[in-house]
């Protein structure tokens, strides 16, 4: 590792602040997982912070600041903004311990974050913005309002609470020779890879973002950033780097990785199929990197951080059906047919002997783009594997039906 500056935050403010939110906060489980060690081809351990009670890392550099407010400023309150995860920590600790709170959040920000914020008790504002927009006007409302402003990364406080899951995993598992955390704004990644140079300084930290959102990443490797498009991990999508956690992560992180958006996709996929587990994007992010970069952690004994389980369920449902398709066990395909009766019960008829499972059917006559005696049919169907869908296709083809896959 390089030789670090004076930083923001020392290893002694990460184990004061394990001390301070001890027993308010879970320690949550740190479990080998064997069929993704399987699939990556390194002995893979997941830290599972989606078990939090707000389903995430952030309640640990929340409750670390709140705890340090003294009466005058949690009379008053705090504000924050967040795209959801950070909104909830605060929220929830906010109202535990009678401080009233005032959460900033993008318009685009999925609703079920901004309604369990709600839940939580906490004033919400939505605004139609950046992330960074919201900062502006959380920090307005704060010294209008004469309440204390909770950054979700810049903070000593907060990186200190974040911290302390690199000391769990550490303990938990001191034979690490890796650990991938999540990075967007930074406060995760800084925090744990204080504690690791300190306590485990043979342990390689490296952070991971999305090639679409990789500011950090490139404020890293001294590159242009490059942030645009869509990611289905919103919750690391942060688009300029913080001050005090760039300065830690240029001094303390081994590497950083980006990752497509399919891998991404894939790992949430992953841990719901294999480890049982909800995984929002970000709190895949790590896991992916070893789809993606599956050759730099051979053999290695990895721990990956599970930042949080916070997913829309209609996106959830969305990721779970495209890793079927890719999988080719979700197959849709197109067959141009005569229109005559009993050619759609033919057809049905030699996907049910191939042993597929038919699962959806679109049957039209009236394109123009066909002849008059003519019909389209679109059949999805569901397939074992891979090996089986061409079958499949063989068998429909060997039948004289020619199907196209869409």
């Amino acid at each position: 590792m390089n030789q670090a500056p004076r930083l923001a935050v020392t290893v002694e403010d990460i184990l004061a602040a394990r001390d301070r939110i001890a027993g308010q906060i879970l320690v949550t489980p740190f479990l080998e997982a064997r069929v993704l060690s399987q699939i990556t081809g390194a002995r893979v351990f997941v830290k599972f912070e989606n078990l939090q009670f707000t389903a995430s890392f952030k309640e640990r550099g929340a409750l670390n600041r709140l705890l340090q407010l003294n009466e005058d400023e949690a009379r008053g309150g705090v504000a924050a903004m967040s795209a959801g995860n950070h909104a909830q920590g605060v929220a929830f600790h906010a109202r535990r311990l009678g401080i009233p709170a005032l959460i900033v959040m993008p318009e685009s920000t999925p609703l079920t974050k901004v309604e369990q914020t709600k839940a939580h008790g906490a004033e919400v504002l939505l605004l139609d913005g950046a992330l960074e927009d919201c900062a502006a006007e959380a920090l307005r409302i704060a010294a209008e309002r004469g309440m204390t402003f909770i950054h979700p990364y810049d903070d000593p406080h907060v990186i200190a609470g974040q911290g302390t899951v690199a000391l769990e995993m550490i303990e938990a598992q001191p034979k690490l020779d890796t650990i991938i955390a999540p990075v967007g704004g930074g406060g995760l990644i800084s925090g744990m890879a204080i504690a690791t140079r300190a306590l485990a300084p043979h342990v390689r930290m490296v952070g991971v973002q999305t090639e679409s959102h990789a500011a950090m990443a490139a404020a890293y490797h001294g590159a242009k950033a490059s942030v645009h498009g869509p990611t289905i991990a919103d919750g690391i999508a942060v688009k300029a780097p913080g001050e005090l956690t760039c300065a830690i992560i240029r001094a303390c992180v081994d590497d950083m990785f980006t990752v497509p958006e399919w891998a991404i996709e894939k790992a949430v996929a992953l841990f719901i199929n294999v480890e049982k587990a909800v995984a929002e994007g970000a709190g895949a992010a790590a896991l992916a990197v070893l789809l993606a970069h599956g050759l730099e952690f051979q053999g290695q004994n990895v721990g990956l951080v599970l930042s949080g389980g916070n997913i829309d369920p209609r996106l959830l449902a969305s990721v779970l059906i495209r890793e079927l398709v890719r999988e080719k066990r979700l197959v849709t395909v197109r067959l141009a047919l005569a229109d005559q009766p009993g050619l759609l019960a033919h057809v049905t008829s030699i996907l049910a002997k191939a042993g597929a499972n038919i699962v959806e059917v679109q049957h039209r006559r009236t394109w123009l783009a066909l002849a008059a005696n003519e019909a389209t049919v679109d059949i999805t169907f569901e397939a074992r594997d891979e090996a089986h869908a061409n079958e499949v296709l063989d068998r429909l083809t060997r039948e004289g039906l020619h199907p196209s896959t869409l």
